[in-house]
């Protein structure tokens, strides 16, 4: 997924160990990268959101069994290996001499806990562990995966489920996830303690992030980074972004305007990398309440019609808003997921045709020839903002007017886990499994972990009995059939709209040395200040 915030104010300072007192430790630190985005991590709870802007910050304090090397491929972590002892159980030998922040040592028993604290209800990484029934200490450096069903890719699954010091939550009160969407305040959202290559030193909701280098980190000697502080600036306006970065008070700019990035590469004083998002833009339709809050129709839901929802597929040209909105930064798809995703069909890439008027003959059809009113909503980020503006305008043309409504994602991001929008624009970038991104986005939403971001509470028993055997089929070419076959499902009946994937598009000066991922994950490890 793609920001939120609770527009808390109130400077909330955590101390770390410092190699010496904290002046000396900034005196000594000569390699500060200043990096900047529009959106704040919102929360320092690794488990309590599944959204990128959380991920960029969290995955650089805390780590996973399992992380990705340079090239985006599963690498071992806080795990040096892993094997299926039997159908459903997976063993996990732990990387020894590893040191969480405040220098106690990870082991066994923080791994058993982290598994339990993120299956519990109030996690959103929950959804990625589906089938998981626990954990179990063998020894010090040994813990068994327990599994309901077979599950051939399990470590896959692990990417991104960060390990927590047991120690340390139990004495903060903090051995459940945050409840997110609750706005609960917890220790955990605002101080942090992990084992990764940097440590939280200060985090001020919606204005900065300041990291500062773990000089015990595990991987200090065989990861290229240099930095010894990160300081990461919240700045929401797109024009005062590039300023800060020309005027020399920020060093990377991880989200320039679109409109800009053509001006950008010709900057003789700048340096941009660019890659395709392994992530995709859809829209949501609600399809089931019986009734669209706020629409002019009553008694019924027109979303629940295939021939509607087929009808706004139509009436939106999205190759007329990827070349002029989108400035050419993002290619059109038809296909629900990327083909770096195993299983992915690159023949469903190709977008049903613009067709306003064969838009327009559906809705007759469906029983609305004069179209309906629909409240539609968007995070207010500025490119997603603009397209969405362009879709209201040519739903406006087959008769559906769309109530356009921009919000910020503190607000956003609830409605879409909530299932509380009638139309709703959003986005989410996979690992290379397709699993997760399927039991997310279209699994029937069961209070647990299935459908945990099916904002539209779609069902389809086909579509979940697909992607339940996608869990548990061991023979990966079976595997990759059925999620082909979910995927053809999905074409056919429209649980989502897919609009278009966006090229990642990085800004910074020639000095900063970085490695560029498709999942727009900035890793810090690998980042050089020549």
């Amino acid at each position: 997924m793609r920001g939120l915030g609770y527009g808390l104010t109130l400077l909330m300072m955590i101390s770390v160990p410092l190699l010496g007192p904290p002046h000396m430790a900034q005196a000594q630190a000569q390699r500060v990268l200043r990096y900047a985005s529009a959106f704040d991590p919102q929360t320092m709870d690794p488990h309590a959101i599944a959204l990128l802007y959380h991920t960029r910050i969290i995955t650089q304090v805390y780590e996973g069994l399992v992380n990705r090397d340079e090239q985006f491929r599963l690498a071992p972590s806080l795990a040096l290996s892993w094997q299926a002892l039997d159908a459903r159980t997976w063993r996990f030998k732990l990387r020894p001499g590893v040191k969480f922040h405040d220098g106690s040592a990870f082991g066994a028993d923080d791994v058993v806990f982290s598994v339990e604290r993120v299956l519990q209800r109030e996690s959103q990484r929950a959804t990625q562990l589906r089938g998981v029934l626990g954990a179990k200490k063998i020894d010090a450096l040994t813990v068994d995966i327990a599994l309901a069903e077979p599950d051939a890719v399990l470590p896959e699954r692990f990417y991104l489920i960060a390990m927590m010091s047991k120690a340390w939550c139990e004495k903060h009160g903090v051995t459940r996830p945050q409840d997110y969407n609750a706005k609960q305040e917890t220790h955990a959202v605002r101080q942090a303690m992990g084992t990764g290559p940097f440590m939280l030193k200060r985090y001020e909701s919606d204005v900065s992030t300041q990291l500062v280098a773990h000089p015990d980190w595990w991987g200090r000697a065989t990861h290229r980074g240099n930095l010894d502080e990160v300081q990461y600036q919240v700045i929401q306006s797109d024009a005062t972004r590039l300023a800060a970065l020309r005027s020399g008070q920020v060093d990377f700019v991880i989200d320039p305007p679109f409109q800009d990035v053509g001006r950008l590469r010709q900057d003789p004083g700048l340096k941009l990398l660019e890659t395709s998002d392994i992530g995709t833009q859809y829209l949501a339709f609600d399809q089931h309440r019986a009734e669209l809050p706020g629409s002019d129709v009553k008694g019924r839901n027109p979303f629940k019609d295939l021939r509607v929802r087929r009808a706004i597929y139509h009436a939106i040209d999205m190759d007329l808003i990827a070349r002029q909105v989108l400035r050419g930064q993002a290619l059109p798809t038809g296909a629900h997921l990327s083909a770096l995703v195993d299983g992915a069909l690159p023949a469903l890439e190709p977008r049903l045709p613009h067709d306003p008027a064969l838009a327009r003959r559906l809705l007759a059809e469906a029983g609305y020839p004069q179209g309906f009113s629909v409240n539609f909503d968007c995070v207010n980020v500025s490119h997603r903002q603009a397209s969405c503006q362009a879709i209201t305008a040519m739903l406006k043309k087959v008769g559906i007017s769309a109530n356009f409504v921009a919000s910020p994602s503190s607000v956003f991001f609830p409605k879409l886990t909530q299932a509380t929008g009638s139309l709703i624009e959003y986005g989410w970038f996979p690992s290379t499994d397709a699993w997760n991104a399927l039991n997310s986005l279209v699994r029937t939403h069961d209070g647990k972990t299935g459908g945990a971001f099916n904002a539209g509470r779609y069902s389809n028993p086909r579509l979940d009995e697909l992607i339940d055997g996608i869990a548990t089929e061991p023979d990966l070419a079976q595997r990759r059939q059925r999620v082909g076959e979910a995927l053809r499902l999905m074409q056919q009946d429209l649980p989502l709209l897919p609009l278009y994937r966006i090229k990642h598009s990085w800004v910074m000066k020639p000095r900063v040395q970085a490695v560029q991922w498709p999942s727009g994950v900035l890793e810090l490890r690998w980042v050089r200040l020549e």
